[in-house]
This record gives C-alpha cells, structure tokens and sequence, in this order.
C-alpha cells in the first residue's frame, strides 16, 4: 500500500512538472515554433538544435546585402529561409523568414502548400500589390505575405502591371508560390 502511494506521489510530481512544447512547426504572428521576433542570429544554433543552420557569406561588408540563413533538416530538406535585418551582426533579429516545408502551420492551416482560397477563407487580405510576374498578397493578422504566379490568374489579368486587383478576381484554386512571415 505504502508503495502505491509512493508510486502515485511520484508521478503527479514527474507530471506537473512537464513542461509544455511549443509546436515547431506553428506559426504565429511574432513566432515560428521557438524562433521569436527577438531571436538574435547567435541563437540559431540553440533555436534549430537538431538542424543544420547555414550562413552564406559573400563580401557583404562591401555590398550592403543582407545574407540569407538557410535551416535544413539533418535529412537535407530544407525548411526556412531568414534574412537578419543587419549582416554580419550576430546581435541581429530576423527581418524576414520564407516558409519552405509545408508542415510549418497557422493555426488555421495555412501552409506554403495553401491556396488563396484556403487564405481568403480564414484571414482578412489587407492588401494586394500587382508585378511583373506575381502578385502579392498580404496578410496583416499574421504578418504574412503571400506571392501568387500571375499564370494563375485569368488571362486577361496577367500582363497590366497597372491593373488593381481585388481579392474576389483572384481564383480560388491559385497555388501559393512563396509564404513569408515579416516582423518589424
């Protein structure tokens, strides 16, 4: 009897003192599974523990050019793109993150593998900016952006780069080219 008491004193201790995980793949406003919009690029390697953090750098002290940080499974897939709002600063935060791997989430679903239907449906589109050969559509809720392949479009959209478009011309079905997150 003693010993069962033990037992269950035990694991109510070992249980409570479980902490919570955060989902590695969700994606929130200000966060991507443990990268926070106050992740400093020296801390990538304890973010991504398990994942190959790789850093490019290409005379940037000369250019100006922000270099992008690649994060690659230990399989080689990669998953995310970040681009620090200063290079070659290891105090920097990150600017800008493209969400490669599809099992990166928010809450409401919405994946690189989402269409614009699937973005429509669940988020208000707070703004859609026509190029050359995509357009790009921007969610504020998340701090997202969104570029769809003009070749998605009806033809008669494809080539006015002067042409405004409203969410309801935008087919549904569209496939999502790239999915960025923004943090300021």
């Amino acid at each position: 009897m003693k010993f069962a008491i033990k037992l269950i004193l035990i694991l109510a201790i070992v249980l409570s003192c479980k902490q919570e995980r955060t989902d590695p793949f969700l994606i929130q406003s200000n966060q991507i599974g443990q990268l926070t919009d106050s992740t400093q690029v020296g801390e990538l390697d304890l973010v991504f523990p398990n994942d190959s953090v790789s850093t490019f750098i290409g005379g940037d002290e000369f250019t100006g050019k922000i270099n992008d940080i690649e994060i690659y499974e230990t399989s080689g897939k990669k998953l995310l793109v970040l681009t620090p709002f200063e290079a070659l600063d290891s105090t920097s935060t990150i600017k800008t993150i493209r969400v490669i791997d599809s099992r990166f989430k928010t809450p409401d679903g919405i994946s690189s593998t989402s269409t614009f239907g699937e973005i429509r449906k669940n988020y208000k589109i707070s703004g859609i900016q026509n190029s050359l050969r995509n357009i790009i559509v921007s969610v504020d809720d998340i701090n997202a952006y969104f570029t769809i392949d003009k070749s998605e479009l009806p033809p008669n959209m494809r080539y006015d780069i002067n042409l405004k478009i409203d969410p309801i011309q935008i087919p549904d079905k569209s496939k999502i080219k790239d999915f960025y997150i923004q943090w300021y």
